[in-house]
């Protein structure tokens, strides 16, 4: 396990310094065996994100395909840049909070906007700590969450 994250955090530092940025790599692992990359932030942030994250997710997928084509334990893999990801899964629950608001008060179902899956999973979990009924409907890019009073199970 540890040569995996090892693996990982050298691969991703190696493709950061290809455009210029050389910073060590924080890695780590969670407990469901997904290695956690973490880049500091840079003059690079915007570069390294990319539009809605479509950079750094393509990143982590490069950096998940190194480890499967060279046969880690892990292959699993969660990239986040200058806390990106954390700071969007807050805004997105601070969000989440007021829709389920909404819905208790209402007492009516309401349909979300098409989000990505990450978002969906905060959306699921504040929705579910909250006492509503959750579900993901639609296919790829318009894959949305609707939000359910528990009654209307």
């Amino acid at each position: 396990m540890e040569e995996s994250i090892q693996y990982a955090k050298q691969y991703l530092e190696n493709l950061l310094s290809f455009f210029g940025l050389n910073v060590e790599v924080y890695a780590t692992s969670s407990d469901n065996e997904v290695i956690e990359l973490h880049v500091p932030s840079s003059h690079l942030n915007g570069f390294l994100i990319g539009q809605h994250g479509d950079t750094m997710r393509a990143l982590q997928f490069m950096v998940m395909n190194a480890l499967k084509n060279n046969d880690y334990e892990i292959c699993r893999v969660n990239v986040d840049v200058a806390d990106y990801k954390k700071n969007r899964a807050e805004r997105v629950a601070k969000e989440a909070e007021a829709w389920v608001a909404q819905v208790k008060e209402s007492g009516e179902p309401m349909s979300l906007k098409p989000m990505n899956a990450a978002d969906r999973r905060t959306v699921h979990q504040v929705a579910g700590d909250a006492g509503l009924v959750t579900e993901s409907v639609g296919e790829a890019r318009e894959r949305h969450v609707v939000l359910k009073p528990a009654a209307d199970k």
